[in-house]
């Protein structure tokens, strides 16, 4: 009887976890009924509008200019050396092979243009992340025609920024090795430091260890440091005859020991899939290992969203009422011709609805709630000098939206310069400043929260750290064209100088004239973009898509499985 009444009470167990599982996959959202934000163009503000739509259409040229430079890779005599001679796809045609379809969110594309050490197009190699079997996956592509695939310091940098993204988003990474090692002229910027070379092989393992896979496709030289990719990853394929791993090639054993051998016979896939074990997967040609890789990415833990689900989803986005072309003209071509920020808002949510949180406190800074592709943020925003009201407010609302776990959205435009100190009043508003600043500061750094940050004008002192600034470590930080990123903005040097006498007022002049000069040089986006000072430069149009793509990203963590941390096997003998 005991054991009949204790069987039917776990056959009722069973049915309740069945209906909690199966009303999960039912569940929905809360209705919201947000407010809809009228924000038209008006006559009022046609004369900065068309301003800022002429210095626009110029930062959008030349970004068209240098994403043209930076597909060129190497250039064409290294593209000819590279599909002729040595029979390899581009790198480009390699990821069209590997992900689902183009529409991937690349990272970084400008890293490694106009640096001391000369033009380094992509920084040699291309990061992004883009679907595989509709699963979002971070990629790590060499490419060989820029300086041989040789790893420079901006190289390492680079894959550390893409290494560290899929660590906090929990994304699959996908290595495509074809490395010629490292630039040894700068051997200095790239080996002995904590964040240089060797910690890509830390993360390698940390990661696997975090049950973040690690694959990797050899499609070409992986020499030196770069063959612990392969060896360091959780399943590797390699290319018959075009891929090969060995710490010294052909022509270091020739000079070590006088011996001649061929790279195929000395590290090539036949030996590595046959002999040494360091691979798991042969294949005959490159398509062959993509598809390979594509398997393997199937076998991956995790349970995606049914197809139908996602479609009712798309099918109840609301777009937004205004045009998003109309961001070019709202991109301020310099504070002073910044215009409503709600306005931006407007032409960035699902049917310009925002949900505002302390509307009329602290009003230079713009806070409160609205869905952007169905996903559900907290939105900050300058509007404004960041007042102490302002950064009280903004402290405020971070914290809420950590208690609710809402992802948040840093829409940055600070202030050019801080306020100078020229009385004992002044100083004490600036004091009271100081603490509601550090006070934002820490709710940002505290807030466990995804955050991604756009900077769409001024970045400049420590108004962009409360705002969640490259140090604040958002998930992703992305640029207008028309950015500024620098500790004062141009035009302002005077406040970076002490005062002076009169009799120093012309040299004071020139001073500032000249910090001014390379004020402006360095605080464009693309010279910050080159130093991977952010995750990219983005047109102001394409920013709700890229905002979508970030937050679809940052959601898919939680359909995997299995995500505890275990101690590890060893994967290789």
């Amino acid at each position: 009887m005991l054991r009949c009444m204790l069987r039917l009470a776990e056959q009722r167990r069973q049915s309740s976890v069945r209906c909690m599982s199966s009303a999960a996959r039912r569940r929905r959202a809360l209705r919201s009924a947000f407010q809809v934000l009228e924000q038209p163009l008006l006559p009022i503000h046609q004369h900065v509008y068309e301003a800022n739509l002429r210095n626009s259409i110029a930062c959008r040229n030349k970004y068209i200019e240098l994403t043209e430079k930076v597909q060129k890779g190497g250039g064409d005599n290294a593209i000819a050396r590279h599909t002729q001679r040595n029979r390899k796809l581009m790198v480009r045609e390699r990821l069209r092979l590997l992900l689902d379809d183009e529409d991937y969110l690349e990272l970084s594309p400008f890293a490694g243009l106009g640096l001391p050490y000369g033009d380094i197009p992509s920084a040699g190699c291309l990061t992004g992340i883009g679907r595989i079997n509709g699963l979002w996956c971070m990629f790590i592509a060499n490419d060989a025609t820029v300086k041989g695939g040789t790893a420079y310091p901006i190289t390492v940098k680079k894959q550390l920024r893409a290494q560290e993204i899929a660590i906090q988003n929990r994304l699959p990474c996908v290595y495509l090795v074809d490395s010629g090692g490292a630039f040894l002229p700068l051997q200095s910027e790239i080996f002995p430091d904590k964040n240089h070379g060797g910690r890509t092989f830390y993360n390698e393992a940390i990661m696997s260890a975090m049950k973040i896979a690690q694959l990797s496709v050899v499609c070409g030289s992986c020499t030196a440091g770069g063959a612990y990719i392969p060896t360091m990853a959780e399943e590797a394929v390699m290319v018959h005859r075009i891929g090969t791993i060995f710490l010294g090639g052909p022509p270091l054993v020739k000079a070590a020991t006088g011996e001649e051998v061929t790279a195929e016979d000395l590290g090539g896939a036949r030996l590595h899939a046959e002999v040494s074990g360091c691979v798991d997967h042969f294949a005959w040609e490159e398509k062959e290992a993509y598809d390979y890789t594509r398997n393997i990415v199937s076998t991956l833990n995790f349970q995606l969203p049914e197809e139908e689900e996602e479609e009712r989803k798309k099918e109840a986005e609301e777009e937004p009422l205004y045009s998003s072309e109309e961001l070019l003209g709202l991109a301020p071509k310099s504070y002073n011709y910044s215009l409503d920020i709600k306005m931006v808002i407007g032409r960035l949510t699902d049917g310009s609805r925002f949900q505002e949180f302390k509307a009329l406190y602290g009003a230079t800074l713009i806070t409160g709630f609205a869905k952007i592709h169905g996903h559900l943020v907290g939105i900050v925003a300058n509007d404004g000098e960041l007042s102490c009201p302002a950064a009280l407010k903004g402290s405020h609302f971070v914290q809420l939206c950590d208690q609710r776990d809402i992802p948040l959205l840093f829409l940055q435009n600070t202030a050019p310069t801080t306020a100078l100190t020229l009385s004992t009043a002044q100083a004490e508003m600036n004091t009271n400043h100081l603490k509601a600043q550090g006070s934002m500061m820490s709710a940002v750094a505290c807030a466990s929260v995804p955050k991604i940050t756009v900077v769409i004008g001024g970045c400049h002192g420590a108004d962009s750290f409360a705002m969640c600034g490259r140090a604040f470590d958002p998930n992703f930080l992305f640029l207008w064209p028309n950015a500024r990123v620098s500790i004062t903005a141009p035009g302002h040097a005077a406040s970076l100088l002490p005062p002076n006498s009169e009799q120093e007022e012309e040299k004071k002049t020139q001073e500032e004239d000249k910090l001014n000069r390379r004020l402006r040089e360095e605080s464009s986006a693309f010279f910050s973009s080159a130093r991977l000072w952010d995750d990219g430069v983005i047109l102001p149009q394409d920013t709700r898509k890229v905002l979508r793509d970030c937050l679809d990203i940052i959601k898919q963590q939680q359909y995997q499985m299995s995500t505890e941390k275990l101690q590890s096997p060893l994967l290789r003998m």
